[in-house]
C-alpha cells in the first residue's frame, strides 16, 4: 500500500495553512512529520484522515483518493489525534465496542477484535475503568486502540507522545515497531520529541509555514540527494594525536582539523571513497589508528538548521 500527497494546498482566507505539500511513503515505513507549531502538520494530517477537505491538490491512499472517494479511503485509516475526547459516562471497552460496531463488525468476530486490540495496547487491566478517570498516557492506549480496531493499513498519529511519562513513551515506541516492523501498517506521525523519532523512522516530512522544506528517508533527510559533501570525521590514534591532527591539515580535502580529547575531527570535502583515501593515506604513513569513523547528523541537527521558528 502507498501513501501519495500530491501539491496539497489548504487556505484559511488568506492564511496558507498547507501550500503545496508533496510526499510518499508505503506500507512497512514510519514517516515522521516535523515542523513547528503552527506549521500546518495537523491540517495536512486531518485532510489525509478525510476530516478536512483541500483547497487544491489531492491525497491517495491506497490508490483512493481523499476528496473523490472518502469513504473508500477512510476505511483504510486509523486517525490517532493530540487529544480523546473526554466522555464521563462510558468505559474503555464500551467505548471500544461502540466504534467496533460503527467500522461494521458483527459478533461474534466483534468480540475477538475488540480483546484482541485490548490486548496489543495493554488495555486487559483497565477495560472496565471509565474513560474520565484515565491518566494520560492510558487516554493515548485508548486513542490507539479506537484507531485499530479495524485493522487498517495507514496509520495517522497527531502528538501521540506529547505529554506521556519516559516509560508510556517507550512502550508507543515498542507499539509503533511492531505495526510497521510486523503487520506492515504504514505510519505517519507528528511529534516534537525528535530524539524518539529518529530511532524508530525510516523517513520524515520537515514543514514550515505551510511548505515542506525536506521529505524523504531518513539518509535523505540527512544527506541529500547525493549523500554527504561534506563530513566530519572523527579519528583515534593509539597515540600522538598532536602530531595526526598536523597531519591532517596537510592532507588534500581536509577542510579542518581540531583535537577533541583523545581523537581528532576533522572536516573532509568529498563523499565515502575521499574518506576511504584519507584512511589508506594514515595508514600508509604508519599512523596506528584505533579509530575512524564519520560523525553523524542527527534530526534535531538538521531541523534546527531548516526552520527558523517563524510561524504564519
Amino acid at each position: 500500500m502507498k501513501v501519495e500527497v500530491i501539491n496539497l494546498r489548504r487556505h484559511f482566507g488568506r492564511t496558507r495553512a498547507v501550500d503545496g505539500v508533496t510526499f510518499s511513503f508505503e506500507s512497512g515505513q514510519v514517516f515522521g512529520f516535523v515542523g513547528p507549531n503552527g506549521a500546518g502538520k495537523t491540517t495536512t494530517m486531518r485532510i489525509l484522515a478525510t476530516l478536512d477537505e483541500p483547497t487544491a491538490g489531492n491525497a491517495y491512499i491506497d490508490g483512493y483518493s481523499v476528496v473523490e472517494n472518502p469513504e473508500r479511503a477512510r476505511k483504510r485509516i486509523g486517525y490517532m489525534p493530540d487529544n480523546l475526547p473526554t466522555h464521563r459516562d462510558i468505559s474503555v471497552h464500551e467505548y471500544l465496542e461502540f466504534f467496533a460496531r460503527a467500522y461494521g463488525i458483527h459478533n461474534p468476530h466483534r468480540r475477538k477484535v475488540v480483546e484482541s486490540v485490548e490486548e496489543f495496547t495493554n488495555l486487559i487491566g483497565i477495560r472496565e475503568k471509565m474513560l474520565v478517570a484515565l491518566s494520560k498516557g492510558m487516554k493515548q492506549r485508548v486513542s490507539l486502540a479506537r484507531a485499530l480496531i479495524h485493522d487498517p493499513p495507514l496509520l495517522i498519529m497527531d502528538e501521540p507522545a506529547a505529554g506521556l511519562d519516559p516509560r508510556a513513551r517507550i512502550e508507543l515506541r515498542e507499539l509503533l515497531k511492531v505495526l510497521a516492523r510486523e503487520q506492515k501498517k504504514a505510519v505517519l506521525i507528528s511529534s516534537h520529541i525528535l530524539t524518539e523519532l529518529a530511532e524508530i523512522c525510516d523517513g520524515a516530512v520537515i514543514i514550515e509555514k505551510g511548505r515542506i522544506l525536506r521529505a524523504g528517508t531518513l539518509e535523505h533527510i540527512m544527506h541529500g540527494d547525493g549523500g554527504a559533501k561534506h563530513r566530519t570525521m572523527i579519528i583515534r590514534p593509539a597515540r600522538d594525536v598532536e602530531v595526526l591532527a598536523k597531519a591532517m591539515l596537510e592532507m588534500p580535502h581536509v577542510e579542518d582539523a581540531r583535537i577533541v580529547g583523545e581523537h581528532v575531527e576533522a572536516d573532509v570535502s568529498g563523499d565515502a571513497e575521499t574518506c576511504c583515501d584519507l584512511l589508506a593515506e594514515l595508514l600508509k604513513r604508519e599512523f596506528r589508528i584505533l579509530e575512524f569513523k564519520q560523525r553523524q547528523a542527527d534530526l534535531e541537527q538538521v531541523f534546527m538548521s531548516l526552520t527558523t521558528g517563524e510561524v504564519q
